[in-house]
């Protein structure tokens, strides 16, 4: 009888221990798990930081509050000379702030003036958010190159990489231009054949 006592103890210290033994295996796994979670969320956070400097420059910028050299060049650039001296990524900071300042006139314009359905309002309205989600990814990127210690990469990699952002910008900016003047020629013609119809109405309407 001592014997089944003993080996049933025996059974449970085993199981206790077993089972604390799997909770602080589960304990140290949910801790790497934390551990992991926390500094992806601290990377994202350093970039969203290193972002966020970048957007409110181009809002600066945009709105005249600060020099474009002064703001950009100066805070976020500290790698060689070569690549802070660059022509092309203030033409490419000038070309976001085209895109931006371009879309809202023309798409408020096209929203007001009733010339085009609300279907039509809602394509364009996916079109310039397609735009804009591009233009934006290449100013991330442009970010990335240009922010020393972001990439690992030579002077005349950072500059090759700066034109192709240029040169992808830069039909971006072009796609905008024509898709407004296409856009705002139909609105045109659609104003003349209102006015064609009330004239006509009016005309017709008149006593004989």
């Amino acid at each position: 009888m001592k014997k089944v006592v003993f080996c049933f103890l025996l059974m449970v210290v085993i199981g206790s221990v077993h089972a604390q033994s799997h909770e602080a295996q589960q304990l140290l796994l949910n801790w790497e798990k934390l551990s992991q979670f926390k500094k992806i969320l601290q990377n994202m956070y350093d970039g969203y930081k290193i972002l966020h400097k970048g957007y409110t420059t181009i809002k600066d910028i945009s709105e005249g509050n600060f020099s474009l050299h002064k703001t950009f060049l100066d805070r976020l650039l500290e790698v060689s000379p070569i690549v802070k001296k660059y022509k092309r990524v203030s033409d490419i900071i000038r070309y976001q702030i085209m895109i931006v300042n371009e879309y809202k006139k023309a798409f408020k314009q096209f929203k007001d003036e009733g010339s085009f359905s609300p279907d039509e309002i809602e394509y364009m309205g996916k079109v310039y958010a397609n735009l804009l989600q591009k233009s934006s990814e290449s100013l991330d990127e442009l970010l990335m190159v240009i922010t020393a210690g972001e990439l690992r990469m030579s002077d005349d990699e950072r500059l090759g990489a700066i034109d192709r952002i240029y040169s992808s910008i830069e039909e971006q900016a072009a796609f905008l231009k024509e898709f407004n003047s296409d856009t705002g020629l139909l609105a045109l013609q659609r104003r003349a054949e209102r006015a064609e119809t009330d004239l006509s109405k009016r005309l017709y309407s008149l006593p004989k």
